[in-house]
């Protein structure tokens, strides 16, 4: 957020660029939730709790290994 106000699409106002940084941070946290928690909460109600829960852990385990792979080659890279 600090250097988010130094980049200069036409013209903006330093006041405006943490706002929408932030804006853009929450959408992606809601976005993110609903496609990971969505469909297992659905199957959850729907009466499939083994199912539910089974989708949730893989797609955990999933996207939690992706992470770590990509910082992974972050460190990797960065050197």
């Amino acid at each position: 957020m600090y250097y988010g106000s130094s980049i200069k699409i036409g013209k903006t106002s330093e006041f405006l660029a943490p706002i929408a940084l932030l804006s853009l941070f929450v959408f992606s946290a809601a976005l993110t939730g609903f496609l990971i928690f969505g469909k297992p909460a659905l199957m959850y109600i729907d009466g499939k709790k083994k199912e539910a829960l089974s989708l949730l852990a893989y797609t955990l385990g999933f996207f939690s290994i992706t992470t770590f792979i990509t910082i992974i080659l972050l460190v990797i890279l960065s050197r």
